[in-house]
């Protein structure tokens, strides 16, 4: 029989209880649609403050469609995006980003994962050719898709670098609970503090159903965000189950706790990891996952018993992801397992 739990994704662990009875509460009754409620409402005060007051905020379905609608807030179709090469907007939203906001997304090299203003200013090039996409928006993804993690001052100075040159700084924040968990910051501090303009919050790896948020640090760059979303085919009719899971998420800190179990599992991960023959930690074990090259063989032998997904065939790297449901045995047997089929 087949573990319950596995390490592919955060994705695919259970919904919080907290969670789960929040949208039990807000299942009482009738009440208005698309946001006109009184679980959306005050959400979003959970919003203001946690992120400071005058942020704008708008629940959607998924993380895809936090980005792609970030992007369309802050772009026009002949605009460029500078983005690492293998951050989620350019490899895994099927093209998404590209086809919404008409926007060309421009890939650059990133070592661990990070972009660095040396990296973003090699790019910046062909300003008022009509022969050239215009950079407008640097996207960077915290915690990265290595599971590494970008200082605030690394924050600052591309934000510096972007809003020097009339440019904007997103986020891609799907895992940004775990980055401030693990940095020991407020999500304030990590994001709007750190000069970032626009953030995709993520909800759903943290210990949700089922929702992200678009957060809006700069008010006048939400003045038409209501129509991008409805026509983003974002805007829920019943608000109320997602409002409340995010109000969930932020109260009594239920996404520090969360963020820091699924972190502090991933360390112990680690650790177990590293004593295994013929396995090699190939990324800084930064938040809630691991990166590990192993005997080709093994990954197929692995997976029979535990579902997860490999990073690079090419290096037979794979990726092991620990969320806020993951218990110590869970790391221990599945440890064990490992070291069993890399003999």
């Amino acid at each position: 029989m087949k573990p319950s739990r596995s390490f592919a994704s955060d994705n695919n662990a259970t919904v919080h209880p907290e969670v789960m009875e929040a949208i039990a509460r807000a299942n009482q009754g009738h009440a208005v649609g698309y946001g006109d409620d009184r679980w959306t409402e005050s959400a979003a005060g959970k919003f203001r403050e946690v992120f400071g007051e005058g942020v704008e905020v708008f629940f959607v379905f998924n993380g895809t469609a936090a980005n792609v609608l970030s992007l369309q807030a802050l772009t026009r179709s002949h605009h460029g995006v500078l983005c690492q090469d293998l951050a989620h907007v350019y490899t895994d939203e099927c093209g998404a980003p590209e086809r919404f906001t008409g926007c060309k997304l421009i890939p650059l090299p990133a070592p661990m994962g990070k972009l660095t203003v040396e990296t973003v200013s090699r790019a910046y090039h062909g300003i008022g050719d009509q022969h050239h996409v215009q950079p407008k928006v640097v996207s960077i993804t915290q915690s990265t898709e290595m599971g590494t993690l970008y200082s605030v001052a690394e924050i600052q100075a591309l934000a510096g670098f972007a809003h020097e040159r009339e440019m904007y700084l997103h986020m891609d924040g799907a895992r940004i609970s775990n980055a401030a968990a693990a940095q020991g910051l407020t999500l304030r501090q990590a994001t709007r503090d750190a000069g970032v303009d626009v953030l995709s919050f993520g909800g759903t790896k943290n210990g949700l159903m089922g929702v992200e948020a678009v957060v809006f640090f700069r008010p006048e760059l939400a003045r038409e965000f209501l129509f991008t979303r409805k026509q983003g085919m974002q805007l829920a009719s019943k608000m109320r189950f997602l409002a409340a899971q995010m109000e969930a998420l932020l109260t009594n800190d239920l996404w520090r706790r969360n963020a820091e179990h699924a972190n502090r599992l991933a360390k112990l991960l680690e650790q177990h990891i590293r004593k295994i023959a013929r396995v090699k930690i190939v990324y800084p074990v930064e938040a809630n996952g691991v990166f590990a090259e192993i005997p080709t063989p093994a990954i197929k032998k692995i997976q029979e018993r535990y579902f997860f997904y490999v990073w690079n065939e090419e290096e037979s790297v794979v990726r092991w992801m620990c969320s806020h449901d993951t218990t110590e045995d869970d790391v221990r047997e599945f440890s064990a397992f490992v070291e069993e089929m890399v003999r």
